[in-house]
């Protein structure tokens, strides 16, 4: 399990996510300074709720001598509790002993190598005999590929395997009879989630930002200047004098 240092400001934070990134230590500096406000008590069963998805989590009667020493041996951190009647409480971490132990929560705390020692533990069975549903999870946090190749073969220079291995993957391998099957695993860089930033109501001297869509392109229209216009009054040139059908005939 990789340990991660506490970014919590209280343990009121604490989810389904962000518990399996906690040690037993950091969320006893939290609840210890949590616990002394006044309305904490509120809220201290929801916090162990979600403290039980990665500790084991016990009460137990601080008064009862066998119980303290089974509980203060070392394995576990107290929390004292707000309601005395219930006694203390001592959490430990949860160990992923199995493949089936995995979660979308706890996959992304544990290592590559972590992760090809619960699939080799899974009887041998290789990639193929994980279920769906758990190869799901896996490749939520891991970049998985495996081939099979002859015993003699698999450590060939310049193969598959040494490949891998320079591209910093994990490896596991399976004997299958006279070939192997070789599981690559590392893990996934995380996502960086985009945020939307929407742009400031004003700008930087202070003004309101008018939004484009609510400017009027024809308010000024009627005030258009056409000097100079030569596709309408710059280019009208004045009717040539008219005469009369009698000037025309005097005129002969």
């Amino acid at each position: 399990m990789q340990k991660k240092n506490s970014y919590l400001e209280s343990v009121l934070d604490l989810n389904a996510s962000n518990i399996w990134g906690m040690e037993a230590q950091e969320l006893l500096e939290l609840w210890q300074k949590d616990i002394k406000e006044e309305d904490f008590s509120s809220s201290e069963e929801k916090v162990l709720n979600v403290i039980r998805l990665a500790f084991d989590v016990y009460h137990f009667d601080p008064k009862d001598d066998r119980e303290v020493v089974r509980y203060g041996n070392g394995d576990y951190v107290i929390l004292s509790g707000v309601d005395k009647r219930k006694g203390a409480v001592a959490i430990r971490k949860k160990v992923i002993r199995r493949i089936t132990d995995l979660s979308y929560e706890n996959i992304k705390h544990i290592s590559a190598a972590d992760l090809l020692r619960l699939i080799d533990g899974n009887f041998g069975g290789g990639w193929d005999s994980i279920s769906l549903t758990i190869k799901d999870i896996i490749e939520s946090a891991f970049d998985i590929s495996t081939t099979t190749l002859p015993a003699s073969r698999i450590r060939a220079k310049g193969g598959t395997l040494e490949r891998k291995e320079a591209d910093g993957y994990e490896v596991l391998e399976i004997a299958k009879g006279t070939w192997v099957e070789a599981i690559f695993a590392k893990k996934r860089e995380p996502m960086e989630k985009l945020r939307f930033i929407p742009e400031s109501e004003y700008d930087e001297d202070g003004n309101r930002r008018i939004p484009e869509e609510d400017i009027d392109e024809d308010a000024d229209s009627d005030d258009t200047d056409t000097e100079g216009d030569e596709t309408f009054y710059g280019s009208y040139t004045p009717e040539a004098d008219i005469k009369d059908d009698d000037d025309e005939l005097a005129d002969e």
